[in-house]
C-alpha cells in the first residue's frame, strides 16, 4: 500500500492541496470496469504544473490515491455540496461521464465506504488541518490555496465550456474579499485566459470547511481547465509549451496569495 499523501513542509503562511491528483487505484482495481482504469477524472499533472512551488518555501500535500478511492474534497458524511445539481459521491460509482466505476455488484457499501474514510480520507485531512495549525502558530494567520483541474467540457456539470480559471470562496465566506479582489485583478488584468470567481465552482469541502477568515485562516480553491495544460483526450499528455504560459499565471498569482496578509 502507497503513502496517503505526500508531504512537503514550508516555513511561509501558504499551503497547496493536491487532493485529487492521486492515480492509483490499485486497491480495487480488480473491480473497477476499463473506463475507471484509465482514471479519466484525475487532476492530471497538477503537481508538474505547480513545480514553482519547490523554490517558494510553501507547504504544499498531495494525495496518492486517486478520487476514484475515495473523494478528498467531499464531506464525509456524503452531504452534497452543490444541493439539487448532479454530483458524485464520497466513493463515485460513476465517472464524469456517467460510465460505471464498478463492475456489477462490485461497489461498495456503506461498511466499505465507512473504511475508506478511515484508510484515506481521515489520513489526508488530519495532516492538512495540522499543517494549517503550524503555519498559523508561526504568522498568526494561514492561507491555503486547494487546486483542482477538470476537462474544459463537461455536460453533467455545466453548459458550454468552462472558464480557463475558475476561483471559489464560497461567495467569499472562505476568505477575505480583499484577497479575493488581489486574485482577481491580476486574473483579469491578462488578456489569454477567461476566469470567474464563484462560477459553477464555489470551492468544495477543503476550501469551505478549513477557510475560517474570522479565525485567520483564509482558503481559496482554483479549478483550472485542463485545456490550459494538457490533451484532454487519452492518454492525457502533458503539453510542455501550453503548460508553461498558464504555470507562469498560476505563479503569479500564488506569489500574490503568499505575500497577502490579513
Amino acid at each position: 500500500m502507497n503513502k496517503v499523501f505526500d508531504l512537503t513542509r514550508g516555513q511561509g503562511p501558504l499551503i497547496v492541496s493536491f487532493p485529487h491528483s492521486g492515480e492509483d487505484i490499485s486497491p480495487y482495481s480488480d473491480r473497477m470496469t476499463d473506463a475507471a482504469c484509465n482514471t479519466p477524472d484525475c487532476d492530471w499533472h497538477l503537481p508538474k504544473l505547480y513545480s514553482f512551488l519547490v523554490d517558494m518555501g510553501v507547504t504544499y500535500i498531495k494525495a496518492n490515491y486517486a478520487r476514484y478511492v475515495i473523494d478528498l474534497n467531499r464531506d464525509p458524511s456524503g452531504r452534497s455540496l452543490y444541493p439539487g445539481q448532479n454530483v458524485t459521491e464520497l466513493c463515485p460509482t460513476t465517472t464524469f461521464d456517467e460510465e460505471a466505476v464498478y463492475l456489477a455488484g462490485q461497489a461498495p457499501d456503506e461498511a466499505e465506504v465507512r473504511e475508506r474514510v478511515e484508510a484515506y480520507w481521515r489520513p489526508y485531512h488530519s495532516a492538512l488541518k495540522a499543517e494549517i495549525e503550524r503555519v498559523k502558530a508561526i504568522h498568526g494567520y494561514a492561507l491555503l490555496w486547494d487546486a483542482h483541474s477538470i476537462r474544459s467540457h463537461v455536460p453533467r456539470f455545466f453548459e458550454g465550456r468552462l472558464p480557463d480559471l475558475n476561483f471559489g470562496t464560497n461567495n467569499d465566506e472562505t476568505c477575505s474579499p480583499a484577497l479575493s479582489e488581489a486574485i482577481m485583478e491580476i486574473a483579469s488584468d491578462q488578456q489569454v485566459y477567461s476566469s470567474v470567481l464563484n462560477g459553477r465552482f464555489k470551492g468544495g469541502f477543503i476550501t469551505r470547511h478549513y477557510g475560517d477568515p474570522v479565525n485567520n485562516v483564509h482558503a481559496v480553491q482554483l479549478e483550472l481547465s485542463q485545456s490550459t495544460y494538457m490533451d484532454e483526450e487519452f492518454p492525457y499528455e502533458y503539453e510542455t509549451e501550453k503548460a508553461s504560459n498558464i504555470a507562469a499565471l498560476i505563479n503569479e498569482l500564488v506569489q500574490a496569495v503568499q505575500s497577502w496578509k490579513p
